[in-house]
């Protein structure tokens, strides 16, 4: 089972959700994920972070940043959010 995130991870979560739903103007019906995972791939950062966007008709929109979640500024998120989401 993994360890819940420290207090101030947790906080900086919600603050970055915040920024997301005003960023996009979402409504409070789309659900906003951030996870921060560990990347395997070759040339990745150890972590990075994936802001996901689920909304009502079910077509998520998915962004990863090479960062961790401590590191991801407001200016960093508006310029990932900026560019064409992953779809699924």
């Amino acid at each position: 089972m993994p360890k819940p995130a420290p207090p101030h991870v947790t906080a900086r979560v919600t603050a970055l959700k915040d920024h997301v739903r005003h960023l996009l103007t979402l409504d409070e019906e789309d659900i906003v994920l951030i996870r921060q995972l560990a990347c395997s791939e070759p040339g990745c950062p150890p972590l990075e972070t994936v802001v996901a966007i689920l909304p009502p008709d079910g077509t998520m929109r998915r962004w990863t940043l090479h960062h961790r979640v401590d590191d991801i500024t407001p200016d960093l998120l508006a310029t990932a959010l900026a560019l064409p989401p992953s779809t699924s």
